[in-house]
């Protein structure tokens, strides 16, 4: 009889982490497997525009997400419609990705099941309860409750063992999220077909790709909210008039917290160009044509540098400190002031502070490296 695994995912985030062990899974072990995918809808449309590119589909979708809906509400509700799930198909093993709302409520249903959890992109701290919010809480309190921890890097693995996590229980893994962008950017690259297809999606979405160099931005994070968007609205203000050889393209998240600010602060600015959300392949795209990036993401701090891309991470604090000492990316804040000086200062200097030797986040294979593992363990 074939082991069951559940993979959880709800956000673009984590489906672009999990579907490469998703795939791996069901292409090498699918006699010893039985895999099922499970969707919560975090964020439907988004997560879509991932399943279509990787070619699958979920077994499960929850359809979870409303409108404005608060933590505590969903948080509940995933809680209590992934119980309902485990007790359907009773998996041996549940698999979930990072920071989100999603895999922290799958993973204390699991618990809650005497379930095994295996949680992907373990070990990433700040060590401030505020940033990011509420993601380092759910890390932690992921970590907590899981039987297997793959880190990306020895340093994740090191702040794990810090906080009394069992070695035996750790692998280091690299990121699954660089298995992903190597196996877009070379399919858009060799197939002349969807490469002219995602420029005029770009079109479509917003910008048309011509000769200007542009910078690309993301900005999502909810410790932003208000104030912070406030402060990075100007500061892209700014930008746009101290850089005008420079296109600055905006896909703005779906949020209404994020869509209100940004478009009455940044709408008419002639080199502003606000997006709808894009696909995977196009973002991933943008990021290829791109000269530099400023953003608040966590995964685009590893995917860009694999692209020779400066990122300008817009926060306080980041959980990826291994590109800070590497030089791959450089942390500004979110002031006007912070994000101006730090980008315009590389810039003048022909980022000369940025290096792009070593990328500690791996080397596309982290997807083969999980799957073994999770077969060891269930055989075990």
């Amino acid at each position: 009889m074939r082991k069951k695994v559940l993979i959880v995912c709800g956000t673009r985030p984590e489906a672009i982490k999990v579907l490469p062990v998703y795939k791996y899974l069901i292409e090498h072990y699918n006699s010893k497997l039985k895999t099922f995918l499970c969707s919560t809808g975090q964020h439907k449309e988004m997560l879509q525009s991932v399943f279509d590119v990787f070619e699958v589909h979920s077994d499960i979708d929850l359809k979870l997400m409303k409108n404005n809906q608060g933590l505590s509400d969903l948080t509940s509700n995933i809680l209590v419609s992934i119980d309902e799930l485990l007790k359907e198909i009773k998996p041996d093993l549940i698999l979930v990705q990072g920071d989100t709302t999603t895999a922290f409520a799958s993973a204390l249903a699991g618990f809650y099941n005497n379930i095994p959890i295996a949680h992907l992109e373990a070990g990433l701290r700040t060590y401030d309860l505020s940033a990011p919010f509420p993601e380092e809480a759910n890390r932690k309190l992921i970590t907590s409750v899981a039987n297997m921890h793959f880190a990306p890097t020895q340093l994740n693995k090191e702040s794990l063992i810090n906080e009394g996590v069992q070695e035996s229980s750790i692998c280091v893994t690299g990121n699954t999220v660089l298995d992903s962008l190597l196996y877009v950017d070379k399919k858009s690259k060799e197939d002349d077909v969807l490469g002219e297809k995602i420029k005029k999606d770009l079109e479509l979405e917003g910008y048309k790709i011509s000769n200007r160099k542009f910078i690309l931005i993301t900005s999502h994070r909810r410790e932003s909210f208000g104030q912070g968007f406030i402060n990075i609205c100007a500061a892209l203000k700014k930008l746009s008039r101290e850089l005008p050889d420079y296109d600055l393209v905006f896909p703005v998240h779906l949020n209404p917290n994020v869509q209100n600010i940004i478009h009455s602060s940044l709408n008419n600015i002639s080199n502003v160009y606000l997006m709808k959300p894009v696909g995977y392949q196009s973002f991933v795209s943008l990021m290829s044509r791109s000269e530099f990036i400023l953003t608040d993401s966590g995964g685009v701090q590893e995917e860009a540098p694999s692209l020779g891309k400066p990122v300008f991470v817009m926060r306080e604090k980041t959980e990826r400190k291994e590109g800070v000492l590497a030089k791959l990316v450089k942390i500004v804040g979110t002031t006007e002031e912070g994000i101006t000086r730090g980008v315009l200062n590389s810039v003048n200097n022909n980022f000369s502070d940025f290096s792009f030797v070593n990328n500690p986040y791996g080397d596309g294979n982290a997807s083969q490296k999980v799957s073994e593992k999770i077969i060891g363990f269930l055989k075990r």
